[in-house]
Order: C-alpha cells, then sequence, then structure tokens
C-alpha cells in the first residue's frame, strides 16, 4: 500500500508545540524539540540501518522547501545513493576547493598564532616569524599551501644549505610543522615534502657534513683569575648577574630571567623551572659562597622587582645585550657570556679529577646515551655543590708580588 504523503500543513506546522517527531510522509518528518524548537529532518534506511539527515530549521525552510529537499533525496535512494555520504563528499568537496585559496603564508601565521601560548616566550615567534618572511615567503608564501611540493621546499633550502645550515635546518623543520598543521586541517593532502628522514635526507647532504662548528669565544682557563679580578671592579647590575653567570656555569637567558623565587638561601640552591630549561626540565644550581653573596649582596640592594637582575624598564628583566655591552666596556669584545661554560669545562676537564658526568650535569646536558640516561636518575646534587665551590675557589684571585693568579692553578682538584 502507498505510504501517505503531505500529512502536514503549514497551518499546522506552525501551531504544532508539543516535543515529539511529526511525519509528512516519504520519509519527511518534522521534529520539535523540548523547547519548541523546530526542524526537519529525513529519515531513510540504508544497509539496514536508519539515518536521520537534518535539512534545516522551520523557521528557515518552509513546509514546501522541505517537500522539495525530501523529494530530491528520494531521487537519490532511488538511484542507489547515500544521500548523507554524498552531502559529506560535496562538502568535502567544497572545502578543498576553499582551500586552494589558502596559502603557506595564511597557514603559517595561524599556526603560529595557534602554538605562541606554549612557547617559552614570545622572542621565540618572533624568530618564527622573521626567518620565515626571510626565507619562505619570498618564493612560497603567497602559493596555495595544497601547491606546496619537493621541487618548492628546495628553492627555500638549497640556497642557504652550505652557507647558512643551521638557519636552513630551523627553517625546514617550520615549514615541516606548518605543512603537516595544514594536512590535519585538510588544508592540504599528501606526504609532507619538508620532512627531512626517508625524503629530504636523499637530496641534500647531511648537515654534519656541511655545517662549519662556530664556537662561542671562551676566555682559556689560565686567564680565569685576572679577568675575574676586572669583572670586580665594574659596577652595575650586569656586572653582578655575569659574576653569577660565571660562578654557576649557567646559561645566558638562566641568569638574566632570574627570580627571587627560584632562589632557597637558607640551602644555597637555585631552581630553574621547565619552562626556562634548553631541555624542558627543572635544573637545581648548587650556590658556592661566592655566587651566594652575590644573590645576597642583590637582596640587600632591595631594588623592589621580581627579577634578581632587574632592566631599565620596569618589571623587565636585563636586556639580552646587557653582557656583550659590559665585555666591549671592558675590552673584552672578543668573548661571549656563552663562552664561560666552555672556559668551566674546559677547567673541570684539565684541571681537576671531577667525573665527567658531574661536569655535564653542571651544565644541564641532555645525557644523549639512552642507557645511561635510564640508569641515572637524580642529578648528583651533594657532588655538583663540592664542584662549584672548587669552580668559585679557581676563580677567586689573590696578589703575590703584583701578579694575580687564580688559587689552584695548576692543581688538580676536586676528587670524590
Amino acid at each position: 500500500m502507498a505510504r501517505k504523503m503531505k500529512q502536514l500543513t503549514a497551518m499546522a506546522v506552525s501551531k504544532m508545540k508539543e516535543p515529539g517527531l511529526y511525519a509528512d510522509g516519504g520519509g519527511l518528518y518534522l521534529r520539535v524539540g523540548p523547547t519548541g524548537a523546530k526542524s526537519w529532518i529525513f529519515r531513510y534506511m540504508r544497509n539496514r540501518h536508519r539515518r536521520d539527515m537534518g535539512l534545516g530549521p522551520e523557521h528557515a525552510i518552509s513546509l514546501a522547501d522541505a517537500r522539495l529537499k525530501a523529494e530530491e533525496l528520494r531521487k537519490q535512494l532511488a538511484e542507489d545513493q547515500d544521500p548523507l555520504q554524498m552531502r559529506d563528499d560535496q562538502r568535502l568537496a567544497r572545502k578543498l576547493e576553499a582551500a586552494k585559496t589558502v596559502t603557506f603564508k595564511e597557514c603559517a601565521e595561524d599556526y603560529i598564532r595557534a602554538h605562541a601560548p606554549g612557547w617559552r616566550n614570545a622572542k621565540h615567534g618572533d624568530q618564527w616569524r622573521n626567518t620565515l618572511a626571510t626565507y619562505a615567503y619570498p618564493t612560497i608564501g603567497d602559493l596555495p599551501v595544497q601547491s606546496i611540493d619537493t621541487g618548492l621546499v628546495l628553492k627555500v633550502i638549497s640556497p642557504i644549505w652550505e652557507s647558512k645550515t643551521e638557519t636552513a635546518t630551523r627553517v625546514r623543520g617550520r615549514m615541516e610543522s606548518i605543512l603537516g598543521w595544514a594536512t590535519v586541517r585538510s588544508y592540504r593532502s599528501g606526504d609532507n615534502p619538508a620532512r627531512w628522514k626517508g625524503h629530504l635526507d636523499h637530496l641534500l647532504p647531511r648537515r654534519a657534513k656541511v655545517q662549519k662548528v662556530e664556537h662561542h669565544p671562551a676566555l682559556p682557563v689560565e686567564q680565569m683569575g685576572s679577568f675575574m679580578a676586572a669583572l670586580r671592579k665594574q659596577d652595575g647590575i650586569a656586572a653582578k648577574g655575569l659574576e653569577l653567570l660565571i660562578l654557576t656555569a649557567a646559561r645566558t637567558g638562566e641568569v638574566m630571567a632570574a627570580r627571587w623565587s627560584e632562589f632557597d638561601l637558607e640551602k644555597k640552591l637555585w631552581t630553574i623551572p621547565p619552562e626556562r630549561m634548553k631541555a624542558g626540565k627543572e635544573h637545581r644550581v648548587p650556590l658556592s659562597k661566592a655566587a651566594l653573596s652575590i644573590v645576597k649582596a642583590m637582596q640587600e640592594a632591595d631594588l623592589s622587582d621580581e627579577f634578581v637582575f632587574p632592566g631599565t624598564r620596569p618589571k623587565k628583566p636585563l636586556s639580552n645585550m646587557a653582557f656583550l655591552q659590559l665585555l666591549k666596556r671592558m675590552k673584552r669584545a672578543d668573548l661571549t657570556s656563552h663562552g664561560f661554560r666552555s672556559t668551566f669545562r674546559d677547567w673541570a676537564a684539565e684541571r681537576t679529577n671531577y667525573p665527567r658526568e658531574v661536569a655535564e650535569m653542571a651544565l644541564a646536558h641532555v645525557v644523549s646515551d639512552k642507557v645511561e640516561a635510564a640508569y641515572r636518575r637524580g642529578d648528583l646534587l651533594e657532588k655538583r655543590y663540592r664542584l662549584m665551590e672548587d669552580w668559585a675557589k679557581f676563580c677567586a684571585v689573590e696578589i703575590q708580588e703584583g701578579n694575580i693568579l687564580p688559587i689552584g692553578q695548576g692543581k688538580a682538584i676536586g676528587g670524590i
């Protein structure tokens, strides 16, 4: 028996308020929700499964329009087509068509905006923007992201792969991240043309083969005492900060952004939180008597700031250039603050009997050996207390007949 069609009327539809499902016939239903909201659905069977397809709200689609839509869907079913699957396919096709106009630059900006809150500082985002603007955007910035292929990636990084290997590596990695993000967002499909392993590693020489190793200018170990004597004659916050950097073998950013909340002066301990460490892991720094005296001196100065070494602007730490400017004033522009970590490492290896892993832990270096990392659970803090005290003594100076000599110079110290 034929199914009864057109059971509803426009007047009845307008007056319906009781929640429920009201059939018009031919699979078309009016749904009245608990709040009184009305919408049209088309119900059909596909592979023995009932499927409901929303057609839109009643206030936007009239009864007559809903019937026309239902008639089109019944024709699709007669042609053995699944209306819901067809609609999904059409939406995907429209989305892919729209993606053709989404450029690499737009994706890059969206990626940076989405990930910036999770980055350690705003400068990280600036570095992304600057390198992409300099090297990627001139070539692929205005191109549809889905059109980026291996040839275009190589066009960006090949010119600087040998001359600026470190920069090229970072640009490649950032392009890979952006293109991967674009794939997940359905702006492109297929393999990532910027990936290294199993792809670009077959087309470009390995980084280690072409990159020139550039070491940070470091002070020779034997000059440490005389340098420290000169440093202690300098006035200002930067001088105190650089001295603490040297005595703790910390990185520049770790010292400049040091906060009072990180220090426990009673335990002679400085705990740097994960978000401020290069490896993303908390690092405990034992403070020698000399290092502790610097922190206490800054505390007594009572500069009323959350930073131990505040900058000239309120609630801001020292400028990244403060130490370099200080070294320039000392007529030691040949040095960098980071280079003092190398001096410390040379001293520990050449002038002491401390095991290698103690010095590496003091520098907060990541253990590359997986087996060694698995067995090393602690951070050798007690041994590092002795190491840093010996380092502070070595950096101290004493005057003998007008000559400045580092204490402990020429002697192996620090046996454990």
